[in-house]
């Protein structure tokens, strides 16, 4: 029965991160958003990590449970997990270096979707009915797209999104951890597994500010330990990084895979599994961080879709990165997908001292799953707000916690299948929303950007260049429908 089951998911899997479903969907959807915004990703990157990383000019915003920064660190408490350091090197042991090159273009076109995604969170947000707000394409979907498609559209994705946190967001970074805790310090995985389950739920009780605050001390400390790490590898390693770069940008275009040492495969290989991760890993036009979005203080949508898209930006084109380069410089990607699992590890020993390699590589990996199934967690309880009203909240808090001990606990056979088809089935409903609703998001964004090019404008200006336009974002109930 579950050898049918993981045929039937790999199957499903297969369909929609084939050629012809989601992949193309993907790419042209970011694609489109970059002409349609006038390559604003790469036009307002500098002012949009400004205004995430070193600026508070939003903190007098009236609307909003937590500050842009939290939201920010929320949503990327939820993308930079497994899929940063396990997903980039299945990426690569079984697309190639080349794959690299395709998780850069799925993240560079999808901070346009990234983009647009946060910005109809906001646009479109409301609050529940214990004064919490609630927002993302569960919501967006069905306000901003009329008629039975926007409902029908906003349904599938809130179911969708509901069981993938139990999926991506769940038992696939906790049984990480476990594993990985296991192999290095030598815990069982039960005792793993136990501590992971009370630490969330006592998180979680606390709701998305609770959340906010945790992400906020966890993830800059996290990401900071890795890519100093990973710079260590690579300055022991640096005079094979010119090859490696070249290798990325030759093998994007000729498929080699290392499948048992070299072996030819199709250069649709190469992009499948650096698509298929790459979104795995920023989840950029999944809508799911959209939903952190939506929550964070911000004066307007547009400058908490420049802060939101930075998200990409700092989970692909630094973190992926750098762990891509350092598989490639110490030559372990080539040892096959079978030691996907503790392939990272094993590239950061070749660099830094005795063990410190998977000491690193281990704390980096707990401390980013850990994030993401909080991250998750909160993306999940909106979704289940949505399907169900405020009364579901706290029974999936309590679920998702105890889920986290399964996931620690059993062998996932079947539970990466599960994640690479919800993470599907949540993105097209998505998608196809962003393309519908393109021509909304160009014309406030442009009319936003024409007077504040900067993004330097207090609440008080931003009032009254917006006076009686409805992006602005202080009286976001005019827009509820």
């Amino acid at each position: 029965m579950l050898q049918s089951i993981e045929t039937a998911l790999g199957t499903l899997s297969g369909i929609i991160w084939g050629p012809y479903v989601l992949v193309p969907l993907l790419l042209l959807t970011g694609l489109y958003l970059t002409v349609r915004l006038s390559g604003l990703q790469f036009r307002k990157l500098g002012s949009a990590l400004r205004l995430a990383l070193f600026e508070r000019q939003d903190a007098d915003a009236r609307v909003g449970d937590v500050t842009q920064f939290q939201a920010l660190t929320t949503a990327l408490a939820a993308t930079v997990g497994t899929g940063n350091i396990v997903g980039v090197a299945t990426a690569l042991s079984i697309g190639g270096p080349g794959a690299l090159f395709w998780m850069w273009v799925t993240g560079l076109l999808g901070m346009a979707s990234k983009y647009s995604e946060a910005f109809l969170a906001v646009r479109f947000r409301t609050t529940d009915a214990a004064g919490e707000i609630s927002g993302g394409p569960q919501y967006y979907l069905e306000r901003g797209i009329r008629g039975p498609l926007g409902k029908f559209l906003a349904i599938f994705f809130a179911i969708a999104a509901a069981l993938a946190a139990f999926g991506i967001g769940n038992m696939t970074q906790g049984n990480a951890i476990a594993s990985n805790v296991e192999g290095s310090f030598g815990v069982p995985t039960w005792v793993t597994g136990f501590v992971l389950t009370v630490l969330t739920v006592t998180v979680l009780v606390g709701g998305i500010k609770s959340i906010g605050k945790v992400t906020a001390g966890l993830v800059p400390v996290m990401i900071v330990m890795y890519v100093l790490g990973a710079l260590f590898v690579l300055l022991v390693n640096v005079t094979a990084v010119p090859q490696a770069i070249g290798l990325i940008f030759t093998d994007a275009f000729t498929g080699t895979a290392a499948v048992g040492g070299f072996a030819g495969s199709a250069i649709m290989l190469a992009v499948q599994m650096g698509v298929a991760r790459g979104l795995f890993s920023n989840e950029s036009g999944m809508g799911s961080a959209a939903i952190a979005a939506a929550a964070a203080r911000t004066t307007h949508p547009v400058r908490q879709g420049l802060v939101s898209m930075t998200q990409t930006f700092i989970d692909t084109i630094i973190v992926v990165t750098f762990t891509g380069l350092v598989l490639i410089t110490t030559g372990v990607w080539e040892k096959g997908a079978d030691f996907a699992g503790t392939m990272t590890g094993d590239a950061f020993s070749q660099g830094l001292p005795g063990e410190w390699g998977h000491v690193v590589v281990t704390v980096g990996l707990v401390l980013f799953a850990y994030s993401t199934i909080l991250g998750w967690a909160y993306y999940g309880e909106r979704c289940m707000e949505r399907l169900f009203g405020r009364a579901a909240v706290m029974p999936y808090r309590i679920v998702f916690s105890l889920v986290v001990f399964v996931g620690c606990t059993v062998p996932l056979t079947v539970v990466w299948n599960f994640a690479d088809v919800m993470n599907g089935l949540m993105a097209l409903p998505n998608l196809l929303g962003l393309l519908i609703l393109a021509g909304l998001i160009v014309r406030e964004t442009n009319h936003y950007l024409f007077h504040d090019p900067q993004l330097r404008a207090g609440r008080e200006e931003i009032e009254d260049f917006m006076d009686g336009h409805p992006g602005a974002i202080d009286s976001f109930e005019r827009t509820r429908v």
